[in-house]
């Protein structure tokens, strides 16, 4: 049965796949986790393996004379490879495990949270879909990672697996920079031990200017918006819709002038109750701002306050991909030019395998 490997991602980022004597992968922190990455045709995905609509799926992962093959409903489908990172096995020099400082994210990305904590978690303004603290709890992470131990795995990281980007996150801290000046100091430790690429992710302080200190040390930002429909920002993320929408708009503007087109990104998580035409219509407005529009399906996950809720259909995603593929195109924008971070990795977004 030939399906074409944009076709099968999509499919897989809303269904998940049960993967039975497989690692499922890791299971809470920033971004969309309770996932597995997936290697096939020319691509990677997140694929969620652990939420509860995972076990509805028609598709599976079986092993086969030592290979593992994606099926669906039991017909052979694609060969599959899980990238197994050797620089997670490590320990640091006072014993602390490297799996607990950072990941393999996608085929070639190191990815971390600097600050595992967020001032809005245990407040009404949480984000609903977001498990950031849950991995923190688990003890699969430490609350804050040192700028030497970050560094210390990047040369791992790149030494060992050939890591080729770093993707920094953070929750926001009750500091006017909202944590940025973490991020540039943690950066500029890794920058200066590897001169890696390296992506930010950050929520837009008050004073845009804040963000002028990443300047030499990060080569990409993500300013993410989740939603361009206020009304659903209201129920999901109160702390976002708290943030006057022309404010992101001033941010992304600031930082495509500091990172240049295509290296601002922001994440629009489609399935939260928005129409296509916000997402459409969101997408094109930052198309045309310079910013690339970083569309995921709901990942609902366990222990999440949406972990009961069902991501949107592969139907409904292949006809918004296909949309803002086009934007995209018209304008210039593409994952392509993306020097760092979730754009490049492409594995939590089939927009960069339509584009």
């Amino acid at each position: 049965m030939a399906v074409e490997t944009k076709d099968l991602k999509v499919e897989l980022l809303s269904l998940g796949a049960r993967v039975p004597g497989v690692d499922k992968g890791r299971k809470a922190g920033a971004g969309p986790a309770a996932g597995g990455m997936f290697l096939f045709g020319n691509t990677v995905a997140n694929v969620p393996t652990q939420s509860w609509f995972v076990s509805h799926s028609p598709y599976s992962v079986d092993a086969e004379n030592g290979r593992y093959v994606i099926k669906r409903n039991g017909e052979r489908i694609a060969e599959v490879r899980f990238p197994r990172a050797k620089f997670q096995e490590l320990m640091t020099k006072d014993g602390m495990p490297y799996n607990k400082i950072a990941l393999l994210h996608g085929a070639d990305c190191l990815a971390t949270t600097t600050i595992q904590n967020c001032v809005y978690w245990n407040t009404p303004k949480r984000c609903k879909f977001c498990a950031i603290e849950l991995s923190l709890k688990s003890g699969a992470t430490i609350a804050r990672k040192k700028p030497e131990q970050l560094a210390e795995v990047a040369i791992a990281a790149k030494k060992l697996d050939h890591v080729t980007h770093v993707t920094l996150t953070t929750g926001t801290t009750p500091t006017p920079d909202k944590g940025i000046n973490y991020l540039a100091e943690t950066a500029r430790a890794i920058k200066e031990a590897t001169g890696l690429p390296i992506h930010a992710q950050f929520e837009p302080p008050k004073e845009l200017s804040m963000i002028d200190v990443l300047y030499d040390s990060v080569d990409t930002v993500g300013i993410h918006v989740e939603s361009f429909d206020r009304e659903v920002l209201k129920e999901v993320a109160l702390c976002k819709v708290e943030i006057p929408f022309q404010h992101y708009v001033d941010a992304w503007k600031r930082s495509v002038d500091i990172f240049g087109d295509s290296q601002v990104s922001s994440y629009v998580i489609a399935g939260l109750g928005e129409s296509d035409e916000s997402i459409i219509e969101g997408s094109e407005l930052l198309a045309e701002l310079g910013v690339y529009p970083f569309i995921v399906p709901l990942r609902p996950i366990p222990g999440s306050l949406l972990e009961n809720e069902k991501p949107p259909s592969p139907d409904r995603m292949c006809r918004i991909y296909e949309a803002v593929a086009g934007i995209l195109h018209g304008g210039g924008i593409s994952w392509r030019k993306n020097k760092a971070g979730c754009v490049r990795c492409r594995a939590c977004s089939a927009l960069p395998d339509f584009e």
